[in-house]
């Protein structure tokens, strides 16, 4: 957790300040208790009432004072909490960006928002507090015990027996807690996990009638997290009544044996006032500093897991002086003998793959369902590492090339459109540091998406809601196109970017493309065989194996899984 903290150095100056007033405001109150003594010993023991009012004016300005110091030091606690919260946020989600596909699988998505959002938070709030509390706390603490001792030494047993129970009650309830608290974070993580899937998925649990089913599942992950977050409530609510019966206790007992004192003179009414008065304030400030050890469970587990994501390294990272391809090779992609499996499978997804995609001709993969399609061009821009054989890009092995550099060349469509909120010409120009109007248009055009575009009550400005819900399939595919397009790269790849579109939209897309892509390569991913007829290169993958490379004329001729997955579709569209 200190490790954590530390990274608040930039607000040094802001929390130096804080201290500096924290300890003044400590001074100021630790001479209130003694002038109320001399008021009751003095003024009201002379009957002296000028006395009396100058005294208590100066404890009124003193006062004051006291009231503006807390003001600047809670805002700049307030400053500097807030700001080493925003600092941690943006840090924590620079990380993350950085993090390959596997590592955000590893930690998960809704887990990786609640340590971004939830995590900072508590974070934030043991700063600010223990700001205040931490430094101003043992400061009024220590000085109540010097004054304290100040009035009378014989009653300081009544101090020397409270503050030890009351410090152990502090350690153990830290010791009891922490370990629910710790559960309680990761039972968080479910029920954002649980409520993410509920959210995106809503069209489908719809479809399938299974709200009822989502409601349980959710009820139960909810519930989990609301009986660890209790039962750490609990444990901490049966502190605070100890510390009453402790800090009342001594009260009792201050005036109890007070009074044997006054009898026998070694002490005045306002002398055991203001006795009472700096061992209020001393057993107030460890209330207070036990308060602020309730919030160190949940921010030491909060810390931990911050700590996990900001101390894990990116597992796909440049070399210290990646390569830059020569200026003459432009849009080649080669795979050689090429090899790769998710972390845990038992088997490889791809196995010894190998071919040439060059600029100016289209490569298609085809296959059936999980024979590695979408995996084989998703290590192309190094969304993942491949673990034997090696891909090259314009000449350039990928692993050698900064990964800024890899991407700048690459247009990628995904399977799943994804758009962004914004306006539709902001989700076009997405990839370009500086697109024109008619950049933007030309881009539609091609794509297909102009007409639907013009359509719109305002056009290319139309707003394109949270996950596009307010757009169909087709639409979206046709964006994520024209967004590449846009980008005007050396490579493109098409992710069965073609599926939501209709066969006529689908035909005059490739055409179109052809048009813009003659000086690039092109690599799609299809599920249509129409899509891929005119392709100068197909490759069919079945069970993560090249089983056939060449035209579709040839393949027809050599290729037996091929020339299934031909006959199947064309069966399907004669019986349609």
């Amino acid at each position: 957790m200190f490790k954590l903290l530390s990274r608040a150095k930039p607000y040094v100056a802001q929390m130096s300040i804080a201290i500096v007033l924290l300890f003044a405001i400590a001074m100021l109150n630790l001479r209130l208790p003694k002038m109320m003594a001399s008021i009751i010993n003095i003024g009201i023991g002379n009957n002296d009432n000028a006395y009396i009012q100058k005294t208590g004016l100066m404890m009124i300005l003193i006062s004051l004072c006291s009231v503006a110091c807390q003001i600047c030091a809670n805002y700049l606690t307030s400053f500097s909490a807030t700001g080493f919260g925003r600092d941690l946020r943006i840090e924590t989600f620079k990380k993350i960006t950085y993090y390959s596909i596997e590592q955000v699988d590893e930690f998960g998505t809704a887990a990786l928002i609640t340590r971004t959002a939830s995590d900072v938070r508590e974070m934030e709030r043991l700063l600010q507090a223990g700001l205040n509390s931490v430094v101003g706390m043992p400061l009024n603490m220590i000085g109540g015990i010097i004054m304290a001792l100040s009035v009378d030494t014989s009653l300081a047993w009544v101090i020397i027996v409270a503050m030890p129970l009351l410090l152990t009650i502090i350690f153990i309830s830290i010791k009891w807690v922490r370990p629910l608290f710790t559960a309680m974070r990761e039972k968080l993580d479910n029920v954002s996990r649980v409520l993410r899937e509920n959210l995106s998925g809503v069209r489908v649990i719809r479809a399938f009638n299974t709200i009822e089913k989502e409601h349980a599942r959710f009820n139960a992950v909810n519930l989990d997290y609301t009986g660890s977050n209790r039962q750490a409530r609990h444990r901490m609510a049966l502190v605070n009544p100890l510390a009453t019966i402790i800090t009342s206790g001594t009260t009792v007992a201050v005036y109890w044996f007070g009074q044997f004192r006054i009898q026998s003179g070694a002490l005045s009414a306002g002398d055991i006032m203001a006795f009472s008065q700096y061992v209020m304030q001393i057993l107030f400030s460890v209330i207070r500093l036990q308060q602020i050890f309730n919030l160190i469970p949940s921010a030491m587990s909060a810390a931990d897991r911050l700590n996990k994501v900001l101390e894990s390294e990116p597992s796909i990272v440049d070399i210290e002086e990646p390569l830059t391809p020569l200026p003459g090779i432009v849009g080649r992609v080669a795979f050689n003998n090429v090899s790769f499996h998710y972390p845990g499978a038992e088997n490889p997804v791809l196995k010894d793959i190998s071919f040439e995609a060059l600029p100016g001709q289209t490569t298609a993969i085809i296959g059936g369902t999980g024979s590695g399609k979408s995996t084989l061009v998703s290590l192309i821009p190094r969304l993942y590492d491949v673990q034997q054989g090696s891909i090259e890009v314009d000449g350039v092995d990928i692993t050698k090339m900064s990964q800024s550099d890899l991407r700048s060349r690459i247009g990628f469509v995904t399977q799943k459109a994804q758009l962004f909120t914004g306006s539709i010409a902001d989700n076009i120009a997405f990839g370009v540091a500086a697109a024109s109007d008619s950049d933007i248009e030309f881009a539609a055009n091609i794509a297909q998406a102009h007409d639907f575009i013009s359509a719109m009550e305002n056009g290319y400005d139309s707003f394109v809601s949270q996950d596009a819900t307010n757009l169909s399939g087709g639409q979206k595919q046709r964006l994520s196109i024209a967004r590449v397009v846009a980008k005007r790269p050396e490579i493109y790849v098409f992710d069965d970017s073609f599926s939501a579109v209709d066969l006529k939209t689908d035909a005059a897309l490739r055409a179109a493309l052809k048009k813009v892509t003659t000086n690039s390569a092109v690599i799609i991913v299809a599920q249509r065989v129409s899509t891929i007829m005119d392709a100068e290169q197909i490759i069919v993958l079945d069970e993560g194996k090249c089983v056939g490379k060449g035209t579709h004329d040839e393949l027809m001729g050599t290729c037996s899984v091929y020339k299934e997955i031909v006959d199947s579709q064309i069966k399907r569209e004669e019986a349609a």
